[in-house]
């Protein structure tokens, strides 16, 4: 049973306020993970035995968030941190989320759904306009680990069960930001991100290894030819080289991949994030719009969808691309169910465009628009309809791609949600910063306990999109 919930002001990875949510209940322990018992079955732990436990949360933040995702509510006290803190949400939590949760005698080991369906009424609004996606994704989180540890159970295990997962563990294929562009780096190139995945590695320790060894090799190439002040770290750990155009980055990661000895091992991805340079009133994208000249409207280099769709086929042709994230506009739905139709592609992921909402995916399935789903839960707000969107486009053959955001903090809750959901594939950032590598950490202890279990399972590999158990 719920006995207290409050929450607090803190800071995300980029110095921006977030929301920390702490729990406290009857029964549980704040331990991070339980270890399975040796043993095929588990047996459930005498809770009379287990002491009361306290449970935190803390939210993450995005940069590039698109127009449908769930409020973030911010303060907009542009004496406090420029507007960007986050009391009225922790309000919230502790005057009326946290009082009425507790009124209602939830326990969160069986009633998570109902928490998180209790806290979508009392918001009533379609977007948690009213308490803030910030505030209600806060509580549920950390209801998720309260009801683990009152079942005695790891976090991952307690969401396999409430998705309803049945398949053998999944280890998921880490797709590392290495190289940065869009409106998180201050060199020229457009598309946001250019990442690396060790689809060729056996299990997720190695593949880890594989990264963190490319990685270092990369940073030397940089600075060998642009010098060591490039080798900075933007938001998610990548560098930001003065190179404009995707081939260039895409060329920099071949090089890497061959230096460091995993090439055929090491596959790349694309997250152009082209929502930040598509004009909606011309329906072009303008992959020169941070060189745009003064008085100018646009660049020398806009794009038609037909002609991305071109540079994208090139791409592909040329380098190991299995996945591409948000090629086009998140309104832009006549390219996106245009390219799918088209061109086939291993795995077409929609961000901005789903925004981990079931009715998008509806909506997305109906027009034959893509074939993944990006997850964050603090688009969608809370845990239970982010399982609900992963476990829809599941049924309808997709993808899932678990993502962090680019304001993160310490919290390592998607490792366990990405193994619990079977997702085969997550993104956390580059194997550097601390909120990062939280993340990668988690899974390789998640991974060093079922190699100590009675558990069969498996690390996704070359088929990250639809994993297939082969027992390890």
């Amino acid at each position: 049973m719920l006995l207290d919930v409050k929450a607090a002001q803190r800071l995300d990875s980029r110095g921006n306020p977030t929301v920390q949510v702490e729990v406290r209940t009857a029964h549980g322990t704040s331990l991070t993970s339980i270890n399975f018992p040796k043993s095929p079955i588990y047996e459930p732990a005498d809770l009379t035995t287990v002491p009361p436990g306290t449970f935190r949360a803390l939210v993450p933040s995005g940069a590039s968030t698109g127009v449908h995702e769930a409020v973030e509510l911010r303060d907009n006290d542009q004496r406090k941190y420029g507007g960007k803190g986050v009391l009225t949400a922790v309000n919230n939590v502790n005057e009326i989320i946290g009082p009425a949760l507790v009124k209602e005698g939830y326990g969160p080991r069986r009633d998570l759904k109902q928490i998180d369906g209790f806290m979508i009424e009392l918001d009533g609004t379609p977007n948690k306009a009213k308490l803030g996606a910030n505030a209600i994704l806060g509580v549920s989180m950390a209801c998720a680990r309260a009801g683990a540890a009152a079942a005695n159970i790891p976090l991952y295990e307690f969401l396999r069960r409430e998705s309803g997962q049945e398949s053998p563990y999944m280890m998921p294929v880490p797709f590392f930001n290495f190289l940065n562009g869009g409106k998180r780096s201050g060199n020229g190139m457009a598309f946001q991100e250019f990442m690396i995945a060790p689809t060729g590695a056996k299990t997720i320790e190695e593949g880890i290894r594989m990264a963190s060894e490319t990685y270092h090799v990369l940073e030397q190439i940089i600075a060998d030819r642009f010098g060591a002040i490039y080798t900075g770290m933007g938001d998610e750990g990548g560098f930001a080289p003065p190179i404009t155009q995707p081939e260039e980055a895409l060329d920099l990661l071949t090089e890497a991949v061959a230096k460091a000895g995993y090439t055929d091992k090491i596959k790349f991805g694309i997250d152009p994030a082209s929502s930040e340079f598509f004009n909606s009133k011309y329906g072009t994208y303008d992959l020169g719009f941070k060189r745009i000249k003064e008085g100018e409207s646009h660049s020398d280099d806009v794009r038609t969808p037909s002609e991305m769709m071109d540079l994208y086929n090139s791409l592909i042709r040329r380098y190991p691309i299995p996945l591409l994230e948000d090629p086009f506009a998140e309104d832009d739905w006549e390219s996106w169910s245009k390219s799918c139709k088209d061109w086939y592609f291993e795995e077409l992921v929609g961000d901005a465009l789903l925004v981990t909402n079931v009715e998008r995916v509806r909506i997305a399935e109906s027009r034959m628009a893509c074939n993944a789903m990006l997850l964050k839960v603090n688009q969608i707000g809370t845990v239970t309809e982010a399982i609900a969107a992963a476990k829809l486009a599941k049924s309808l053959d997709w993808g899932v791609f678990v993502s962090h955001r680019s304001g993160e903090t310490t919290d390592d809750f998607i490792a366990d949600l990405t193994v619990g959901l079977g997702t085969g594939h997550i993104k956390s950032g580059a194997p550097c910063r601390g909120e990062r590598v939280a993340k990668y950490n988690r899974l390789m202890d998640i991974e060093a306990e079922l190699k100590e279990s009675w558990k069969p399972w498996s690390y996704a590999g070359e088929k990250f999109r639809k994993p297939e158990a082969f027992f390890i």
